[in-house]
């Protein structure tokens, strides 16, 4: 499965929580990005993911699940990335809810779609930050530890910097960057311009683009290209 996330530059991130038209879904969709990833903080629901899921499948494009709550993990997705909050104090969020969905839901697992994402979640306003409880008041060396932790230590597929709602410190990701060796270094959080798209782009394997759906299309859509266009900076 991990091989089927090495080609996303650009994915698009939906909130089943929110809305969106007819019309700019497809446009989403029909954007060229390499993906969609579904899911958000609060107010998901198996419903409204339902519902989300049904109108994306018009569409020939993979499409995974980011489950971050027990009641709306829904079949059908062609992935499920599953988030470990690394930088929170409670383990609930890095073990707690997942050992309660395996003794729930074990037998129902499709173990061989799953994917762990190490979650660094570094905006202290955030809903996620907030939720989890996240010490998101690191310097560049302490997120880059956490990203070593899940890249080296844990072996986990995806390394996620989070900044949910606010554009990151590119030098900060920088950091975190010369660090992960193995597994696909993710970023999401407020991309608003194709520039702060072209900035993560440089740095990050996979560009996450969420909020910005909901307050101004066209630009959401012009980061598509800018993503997939850009060449990543190497480091030695």
């Amino acid at each position: 499965m991990q091989q089927m996330i090495k080609p996303w530059r650009h994915v698009f991130k939906l909130d089943p929580d929110r809305e969106l038209g007819d019309q700019d879904l497809e446009a989403i969709c029909l954007s060229g990005t390499d993906a969609l990833l579904i899911g958000g903080s609060t107010g998901i629901t198996y419903a409204n993911t339902v519902k989300l899921l049904s109108r994306v499948r018009q569409y020939d494009l993979p499409c995974a699940l980011e489950v971050s709550d027990l009641e709306a993990a829904v079949p059908g997705f062609d992935l499920y990335l599953i988030p470990m909050v690394l930088n929170t104090p409670d383990p609930d969020w890095i073990v707690g809810q997942h050992r309660r969905a395996i003794e729930r839901y074990g037998f129902l697992i499709p173990w061989d779609l799953l994917l762990t994402e190490g979650y660094i979640v570094l905006n202290g306003d955030s809903s996620v930050a907030r939720l989890t409880s996240a010490e998101t008041s690191l310097s560049a060396a302490e997120a880059a530890a956490y990203a070593q932790v899940a890249d080296k230590l844990m072996s986990l597929p995806i390394v996620y910097l989070e900044y949910s709602g606010m554009f990151g410190d590119m030098d900060t990701v920088r950091t975190v960057r010369e660090t992960v060796e193995y597994g696909q270094l993710f970023y999401g959080g407020g991309i608003t311009s194709v520039h702060e798209a072209e900035q993560a782009a440089a740095l990050c394997d996979t560009v996450v683009v969420g909020n910005i759906i909901y307050r101004d299309m066209q630009q959401a859509l012009l980061t598509v290209e800018t993503v997939q266009k850009t060449q990543q900076l190497k480091y030695d």
